[in-house]
């Protein structure tokens, strides 16, 4: 069956996954759209949301187009629902690689038995530290590790300096957990558990994820536990601080993708922000902006006069918080590195 011809091919490939999915849902009935979005998670629902409220002048062939390759790669699929976790896995490593893939599946999995966890992703971070501050520091390690790095962040905020160090601390050596112990977490969060105690143990926790979640606090929360982590253990410090993403290490981001990140950040916070870039960096900047623009760019921030630590520092996290989104969304790829933003 052939539908819609050059121009629907043309809009597809300008269209990307969640494109697709929005239009998907908009030719659902409400009703069947609900039960989809019923299975997502509170990030997933967002995303999907905002690109449905975009759309605008989708053609018939086009939305055509969608619902036959979505029942096309439907109808390639036999039984679904057996062998789910084979395919899901060989999926996510296809596309992520086995390393990323891996940590990523046990969430997947894990989610099924740990109704109580997953409710909490839709709570406001307030809520959820009030729902776990007077838990065992473990379970609060373990609650943290397994929510999104921006939300644990923010949970992490509404507790004091010496919890804050203790929690990272766990996470950051936070290897497994067995299901016992999953089981007891969602009856207290719960009342219920759902998960067979024949699972093996899920990987959660870990440097990576104490990274993470430190990328997300705000400048003075992220070098005062630093450094009480440091001064505790300074290997395992090291070791965090290692795998966290700083402002520095956009120098390793390559060119196309600081060119499309520079898109998404205003003037006013790339000004601040450069304020406490090296001149490396800040050529990096300037060579990926027409001349005009490094020229304007370089007089404001001439211009500018001094400002307070504390701005500069806001104004790179603002950008860094852009650029993990973009890197989420596979628009840019982040570099690595271990150098620390001073």
């Amino acid at each position: 069956m052939s539908v819609g011809g050059s121009e629907m091919d043309k809009a597809e490939r300008t269209m990307n996954n969640l494109d697709k999915a929005a239009i998907l849902l908009m030719s659902m009935g409400e009703k069947d759209a609900a039960e989809v979005l019923k299975q997502m998670g509170p990030k997933e629902v967002q995303r999907v949301g905002a690109a449905m409220s975009q759309l605008s002048s989708v053609t018939q062939d086009t939305v055509s187009g969608v619902l036959t390759q979505f029942m096309n790669e439907c109808g390639a699929q036999s039984g679904l629902g057996i062998g789910a976790e084979g395919y899901i896995r060989n999926m996510l490593n296809e596309a992520l690689g086995e390393e990323r893939a891996r940590g990523f599946l046990d969430r997947i999995l894990m989610g099924a038995g740990t109704g109580g966890i997953n409710s909490l992703k839709w709570m406001d971070p307030r809520s959820v530290a009030d729902v776990i501050r007077l838990e065992h520091p473990q379970i609060q390690a373990v609650v943290l590790s397994y929510l999104e790095p921006d939300q644990s962040a923010s949970i992490l905020a509404n507790f004091p300096e010496k919890v804050r160090l203790e929690i990272m601390m766990r996470i950051a050596t936070l290897e497994s957990v067995q299901p016992e112990a999953l089981k007891e977490l969602n009856m207290v969060l719960e009342k219920q558990f759902s998960g067979k105690g024949s699972n093996p143990s899920t990987t959660i926790g870990g440097t990576k994820t104490a990274a993470e979640i430190m990328n997300h606090l705000d400048g003075a929360q992220e070098q005062e536990l630093m450094g009480a982590i440091k001064d505790v253990d300074e290997d395992l410090g090291t070791q965090i601080q290692d795998l966290m993403f700083v402002f520095d290490n956009l120098r390793d981001v390559d060119d196309r993708g600081i060119q499309s990140l520079l898109r998404e950040v205003s003037s006013e916070v790339l000004i601040l922000a450069l304020k406490g870039a090296d001149d490396f960096l800040k050529e990096k900047i300037f060579n990926n902006m027409s001349k005009r623009a490094a020229e304007l760019l370089r007089d404001d921030l001439e211009a500018k006069g001094p400002v307070r630590i504390v701005e500069v520092e806001a104004a790179q996290k603002e950008i860094l918080v852009v650029a993990r989104r973009m890197a989420d969304a596979g628009e840019i790829q982040l570099g690595g590195g271990s150098e620390a933003m001073i």
